[in-house]
């Protein structure tokens, strides 16, 4: 009788466990957020038969690492991987043509600035500061119409 309502209850604990694991990842992920924090959904294009295209592309840099200068010298070295999202496929190839001024640009901005307490606070990067800089560099180097957002697929802090 005991085997019989043990096996009942871990039934039941199983079934309740699969059917919230169900209904917590039955609906993806639909939007992300910007540099404010906001939830910024993606733009979508009808082609008609009720398919839909994404109007967006994008074009991921190669890492950047760079060094974060103290007052005693070098403290610890940052590597981030970024992403650029552009409007259309015509503007991913201008950026990915124009890849290497972007970086040249992103590591003489950003040589200094990691070391400024605009960037870094105790020590620690603010992704939201740092992304709206890279934003802004970006539309400086490649122009607004070509720049949709700065993405930011990883950022490593490594003490020296």
């Amino acid at each position: 009788m005991k085997l019989v309502m043990i096996a009942v209850v871990a039934l039941l604990i199983l079934g309740g466990g699969g059917a919230g694991a169900y209904f917590y990842f039955k609906h993806p992920a639909e939007a992300s957020t910007d540099a404010t924090g906001d939830v910024k959904k993606v733009e979508k294009e009808k082609k008609g038969h009720g398919e839909e295209k994404a109007q967006s592309s994008f074009v991921q840099l190669d890492p950047l690492i760079l060094p974060i200068i103290g007052k005693d010298g070098l403290t610890q070295t940052v590597s981030m991987v970024i992403v650029i999202e552009t409007p259309t496929e015509e503007s991913k190839k201008e950026v990915a043509y124009l890849a290497p001024r972007l970086k040249d640009a992103f590591i003489q901005d950003m040589y200094g600035a990691l070391s400024k307490d605009s960037i870094m606070k105790d020590g620690v990067i603010q992704v939201g500061a740092l992304k709206t800089r890279l934003h802004s560099i970006g539309v400086k180097v490649l122009g607004e119409e070509m720049v949709t957002d700065v993405l930011l697929q990883v950022v490593q802090q490594r003490p020296i």
